[in-house]
């Protein structure tokens, strides 16, 4: 599940992410990732179950360090975006996203310089930044090599 921030949040907003936020003191990663989906999508936890963890990731820009947890659910959830945080939830196939043509470069601005960075277009959104790097990081363990399709 992916969720498209409200455009007006000031961080990053519009911008395509996993749901998530900040550990709250006590808590572990898995706790807060299922909290933290519930909060954002209404994510019914109880159908969750804890696949394992991914590489956390640096990010520079914010200063955090993003810990991605990986759940299972064994049926569809119903999901509701959080109002005034969550535009519009996204949920991807994996075979949309190792489709050839999915992977792409995209352009941004980083301290007055222009880089260009690797993204997955969906739905007309591109998802790039920390979220590409953990759906990328998942879609390898699966399986797909970036040459097209599992």
């Amino acid at each position: 599940m992916l969720t498209v921030r409200a455009s007006t949040l000031g961080r990053h907003g519009g911008q395509v992410s996993l749901p998530g936020g900040v550990v709250e003191p006590g808590e572990s990663y898995p706790h807060a990732a299922l909290r933290e989906a519930h909060e954002e999508i209404a994510l019914d936890t109880s159908l969750v179950r804890i696949a394992g963890a991914l590489t956390p990731i640096d990010i520079p820009v914010s200063g955090f360090r993003l810990h991605p947890i990986v759940g299972i659910a064994d049926q569809r959830p119903v999901l509701s975006p959080a109002d005034g945080e969550v535009e519009r939830i996204l949920e991807v196939p994996i075979d949309t996203l190792t489709a050839p043509g999915c992977v792409m470069d995209t352009t941004r601005e980083r301290d007055g310089r222009r880089v260009v960075v690797p993204a997955f277009c969906v739905a007309g959104e591109e998802i790039w930044g920390a979220t590409a790097m953990v759906l990328a990081e998942f879609l390898s363990l699966v399986g797909w090599t970036g040459r097209g399709t599992l």
